[in-house]
């Protein structure tokens, strides 16, 4: 008798990946065929899972035209669904993003991304060079007026549902302003996929008192204690064994310490189905207690499973780009594009170019500064 598998899966956390109730509203999906460990081979399979959840969706694919359509071919609803742009352009896995720029244009990866720009697409979803993505997204989609940089925004897993975390390494460092912005930010994604008018947010530091943390997260932490007009409900401080009981809706941290944080916990969690696997199969008395207990095993795997939560968004963009985890499989994929979906259904990026161009008047008001035109936001 063996445990149940799955405990040893590959880690990312990322997008929802749970059935949920589908919508009627029809959106195109712009995919990056080519990216990732396995390339059209999962992310075929994947946009046939998503759309049995989403009857509403077509895809656009972009890479060798040749292997996307022989795999088209085993999904006859997708391939109705599907246009194919072919390039034989990829950016592989490896490439710096400064090389991905210089050679990526026309690449499948660069092509979906211009396919949310031209309005061919409502969000683009890629498995590819996370690096290069992001490089690529900011420079083709551009950053909504006063943002400097996207933040990458992930889902966790927690003991009552899901939160989300932003900046998970997108940058490393921040100012208190944008630790502001990412509190605007993670807050409008909490809308859109979690269904709340107004979520909860914390700010990860080294401990709860006011005093703690470094200058930058202070002042954060004292700009949204003292704003009574945000969108959001600001708790305050957040510890970082609270992320797992569910303490905040939204948990923002600057990128290097998000990294971490988020890297730490993939690997507490593989350590933990070795430990819970190893001990089950230690004896004859523990495999048949095993053997008993196999129901909530099923449980325990479908609540750890990463590819449940599979993919990452930057956030900050006048345009939606979903990140899979380069190495998942068709179920993961799917959740990743399962997130697009959900975020270009929502009109997350109107509602959050609203609520950051009101936080940045907020901030000119306060420095004395002239307010900007509204041709200027709009740039």
């Amino acid at each position: 008798f063996d445990v149940p598998d799955g405990f040893d899966a590959p880690g990312g956390m990322g997008s929802v990946g749970d059935v949920r109730q589908t919508m009627a509203s029809p959106k195109t999906i712009a995919l990056d065929a080519m990216g990732g460990d396995h390339g059209p081979e999962v992310v075929i399979p994947g946009a046939a899972l998503s759309l049995e959840r989403h009857p509403a969706l077509s895809f656009i694919f972009f890479g060798d035209e040749a292997r996307i359509n022989a795999g088209l071919d085993r999904y006859g609803t997708l391939k109705a669904k599907s246009r194919v742009v072919h390039t034989s352009n990829v950016v592989a896995m490896h490439d710096k993003p400064s090389h991905a720029l210089r050679r990526g244009k026309g690449s499948s990866m660069w092509l979906a991304l211009e396919a949310v720009k031209s309005g061919e697409a409502h969000a683009a979803v890629s498995a590819g060079n996370t690096g290069a993505l992001m490089a690529m997204a900011k420079l083709i989609l551009r950053p909504i007026a006063g943002i400097e940089r996207p933040a990458l925004a992930a889902l966790w897993p927690t003991v009552r549902s899901e939160c989300i975390v932003l900046d998970v390494g997108a940058n490393v460092g921040a100012t208190a302003r944008k630790l502001s912005e990412l509190a605007l930010m993670g807050a409008a994604m909490a809308r859109a996929i979690f269904h709340i008018e107004k979520p909860t947010v914390g700010l990860l530091n080294v401990g709860v008192e006011d005093v703690k943390g470094v200058e930058e997260v202070r002042e954060a932490h004292a700009w949204l204690k003292g704003s009574a007009d945000l969108p959001f409900d600001y708790k305050g401080f957040v510890e970082g064994d609270q992320i797992g009981h569910g303490a905040a809706d939204v948990i923002v941290v600057e990128g290097f310490a998000g990294n971490i944080a988020l890297k730490t916990a993939e690997g507490t969690a593989r350590q933990i189905g070795v430990y819970l696997k190893g001990a089950m199969a230690s004896s004859l008395l523990t495999k048949i207690g095993a053997l008993l207990a196999r129901g909530g095993f099923r449980v325990l795997k479908a609540k750890m499973d990463p590819r449940r939560l599979n993919g990452g968004t930057f956030l900050g963009l006048k345009g939606i780009a979903v990140k899979s985890h380069g190495g998942t499989d068709a179920f993961g994929f799917a959740s990743a594009v399962d997130l697009a979906y959900e975020m270009a259904d929502s009109g997350l990026i109107s509602r959050l170019t609203d609520d950051l161009g009101a936080f940045h008047h907020k901030i000119e008001q306060a420095a004395g500064k002239p307010e900007a035109t509204s041709a200027e936001r709009a740039s």
